[in-house]
């Protein structure tokens, strides 16, 4: 399924950018909640090719959106790494039913908002490779890397074996090497950790701390939302790869991305180049997962891994279904509820192997859309029971199906 668009129609409009807010009558939009519940922390971006020229042109640093006199929090994305922004990501409170009105100008002294979201990649440098383990040295944040022909698991060069990226409410990694499965950093603050972990010891991770733990455990499933192919009834991670590129797309306090580049990943018999495109955005545990690639393939597939003391849940909404486990399966052995988020059109199969719960999914056009989420019960006002867990999932499915409305003021 192709990437949910919000469109936006803008008349044109001449920025001031000596004040905060100009020409207030002629570049205001129109946020509305569609639905009976109320959103807080929701999510929408406004395409900057849909923007005015004048503001469509200038240092987008310094575009803002105001409510009221309020900027709102919000950042500018580039979500096809052509090193231009494609989009303004924003997050808004909305009562329900409720519509805004807000005001798009540039300001010569933008706002600096929280940081609620980041997306960090680390690995060691100053040592040296002995056999296929890094040596020595120390770890330091990279915005790319090329992962190099020695890299495989517990070589101790990346920190925390691969990429990172969390909200206020969640963290995830994924294994950047043949492994390439979701692992969950469960949280018990709201303050942003991923800068800390694995730096006290290499899998120190492992053990409970003030800010939490890793609460999953991956072995050789697809962990939690991981991209897969479904071959003889088995499902199969993108294990085989000529080479792997992964980099920080952007870290903001609205949102953030890790993007990574599988070149010939061995499907089958056949080869295919996969774009990987993880991002999560302020106050949700949802993770976006947009997937390309560079030839048809059919019959991929998601799902989370099969654990003891677990029981399984399925729910639906009008266009997104849900597969989830609830249960004693965190590693702490306390409550931990995992979904993945589908389109109903994308679905092939709900099936599973000997160790995953299974989505087999159809792309469109070589193109797929999915979602994952984590629920600890330790988290700040955790959810600690079956019934919360099911009512949090289908608010997150009517969130998908009626995603907030933006429209031009008349």
């Amino acid at each position: 399924m192709k990437r949910l668009a919000y469109i936006l129609l803008l008349s044109g409009l001449l920025t001031n950018s000596c004040s905060n807010i100009s020409n207030a009558d002629s570049n205001q939009i129109t946020v509305s909640n569609p639905s009976d519940a109320e959103r807080t922390d929701a999510f929408f971006s406004i395409p900057i090719d849909e923007l005015p020229a004048d503001l469509a042109k200038a240092d987008l640093s310094h575009l803002v959106v105001y409510r009221g006199e309020a900027p709102l929090p919000c950042q500018a994305n580039d979500l096809d790494d052509d090193g231009q922004a494609d989009e303004l990501a924003c997050v808004i409170d909305l009562a329900p039913a409720a519509s805004e009105t807000l005001t798009l100008n540039t300001t010569t002294d933008p706002p600096s908002f929280p940081s609620r979201t980041q997306a960090e990649l680390s690995h060691k440098v100053d040592g040296y490779w002995e056999d296929r383990e890094y040596m020595g040295g120390t770890f330091q944040n990279v915005e790319e890397l090329h992962v190099p022909e020695e890299h495989t698991d517990h070589s101790y060069f990346i920190r925390y074996e691969g990429p990172g990226w969390e909200s206020d409410r969640v963290g995830y990694r994924f294994y950047l090497d043949w492994r390439n499965a979701t692992d969950i950093f469960g949280k018990q603050t709201t303050d942003l950790v991923l800068q800390d972990v694995g730096q006290d010891g290499f899998d120190s991770y492992h053990e409970l701390a003030e800010w939490g733990m890793d609460v999953l455990k991956v072995g050789e499933s697809l962990g939690l939302g991981s991209l897969g192919k479904w071959h003889n009834n088995r499902a199969g991670r993108i294990a085989m790869t000529d080479s792997l590129y992964c980099a920080v797309a952007y870290s903001g306090p609205v949102e953030s991305m890790i993007r990574t580049n599988y070149y010939g990943w061995q499907t089958g018999v056949e080869k295919t180049d996969v774009t990987s495109s993880l991002s999560i955005h302020a106050g949700s545990r949802l993770t976006k997962h947009h997937v390309q690639l560079s030839t048809a393939v059919d019959s991929l597939c998601t799902g989370i891994v099969q654990l003891e003391n677990t029981e399984v849940l399925r729910g639906s909404g009008d266009q997104w279904n849900y597969l989830a486990t609830w249960g004693t399966q965190s590693l702490n052995d306390d409550q931990l509820g995992m979904a993945v988020i589908y389109c109903q059109a994308d679905e092939l199969a709900v099936t599973r192997d000997s160790m995953s719960h299974v989505v087999v999914l159809n792309p469109d056009d070589q193109e797929l859309t999915y979602y994952f989420l984590a629920a600890w019960e330790l988290e700040p006002n955790g959810i600690t029971d079956r019934a919360a867990f099911e009512a949090y999932l289908e608010e997150t499915l009517k969130r998908l199906d009626k995603p907030i409305e933006i429209a031009e003021i008349d």
